[in-house]
């Protein structure tokens, strides 16, 4: 009985100085879902009644994105911008423009360090097309992924080169930020952020949103620094079992300090990126003629996409999505 429970006991305090690196890549499944599906609620009537009948898809395969970043070698740069890798004033250094940041800094030293806002403009390209042709497939399909990116652009961790914390031994702030503390708080989030707006530049709103998230970084390392010297580690972690697995997770009491401290930024984050996905949505319908979406009633998700979306879920539940390059947790 003694040596069950030194046994016991050993296998705890191992488990317990284990740091948590489980990859946490943008927002987490759950705030990636929530954000495409309050997204929709902001349409104006004209195309509300399409995305209403499609958004379990559009909620489902917010993630999509995070499960090609191990079968893509050019997935992992769409989700980040180091952007302070630029110098002090990067937003004066870098230009908007994919063609003019190409023939200053060159293709391959922009993908070392993040495309999310140029990839950002993309997919709203890439939509547009798709509402053109009425390819019910690719609307969905590009309208899941865009909302993933700009989700990414929303979090302040995704524009520095001190993404989880590794230069500052704060290792495992990215997944606290962004997964930990919408699992604990999101209830009590107001999601309702009014109604989509036409954007006339999506590579200004991209970069808009980059620069808002940068603005946080400060904020975000040193509050968390701040309340660690406060805390020992027997209190600023603790295990919650997920499944049959038991976990080391911040504990609620340091997520609820923490999430006082910067005052409801993720809540502030979500909120904006939701209002910016769905006017991003409606911008590429506009963009593409209005076309009358109720003609789309009739068809189906076709059996490529359906291959397709096995495909991915396939990768998630084999365990294939955790060593891409690229802001890995």
């Amino acid at each position: 009985m003694k040596k069950t429970t030194l046994l016991i006991f050993i296998l705890s305090a191992i488990l317990f100085f284990i740091p948590n690196n489980q990859p946490a890549y943008s927002w987490g499944f759950f705030a990636h879902k929530k954000i495409n599906r309050m997204a929709v609620f902001t349409l104006p009537s004209e195309i509300i009644g399409f995305y209403k009948k499609h958004i379990e898809y559009i909620t489902e395969h917010a993630v999509d994105p995070d499960s090609r970043r191990n079968v893509s070698a050019d997935e992992a740069p769409r989700h980040y911008i180091d952007i302070d890798h630029y110098g002090t004033y990067p937003f004066d250094s870098v230009p908007r423009w994919w063609k003019k940041a190409v023939a200053k800094y060159s293709e391959d030293t922009l993908k070392s360090y993040g495309i999310v806002p140029w990839h950002i403009e993309k997919m709203v390209y890439r939509l547009t097309e798709a509402f053109k042709a009425e390819n019910l497939d690719l609307i969905l399909h590009y309208s899941a992924d865009l909302g993933h990116y700009i989700g990414d652009s929303h979090v302040p961790l995704h524009t520095t080169e001190n993404y989880n914390g590794q230069l500052t031994n704060q290792k495992g702030i990215h997944g606290f930020w962004e997964s930990r503390i919408p699992e604990l708080k999101s209830q009590g989030y107001d999601y309702w952020i009014g109604a989509a707006k036409y954007i006339d530049k999506p590579i200004d709103a991209a970069w808009n949103a980059i620069k808002e998230s940068h603005a946080a970084v400060d904020s975000v390392l040193k509050f968390e620094a701040l309340l660690n010297s406060k805390y020992s580690p027997d209190k600023k972690y603790s295990f919650e079992n997920r499944g049959a697995t038991l976990m080391k997770v911040y504990s609620v009491e340091y997520t609820t300090d923490y999430d006082n401290m910067i005052k409801g930024m993720v809540e502030r984050r979500m909120r904006a990126a939701i209002i910016t996905v769905g006017s991003l949505w409606y911008t590429a319908w506009v963009n593409a003629g209005k076309p009358n979406l109720n003609r789309l009633d009739d068809k189906e998700i076709s059996d490529s996409l359906k291959q397709a979306d096995k495909a991915n879920e396939d990768l998630w539940k084999n365990g294939q999505i955790s060593n891409s390059k690229g802001h890995n947790d």
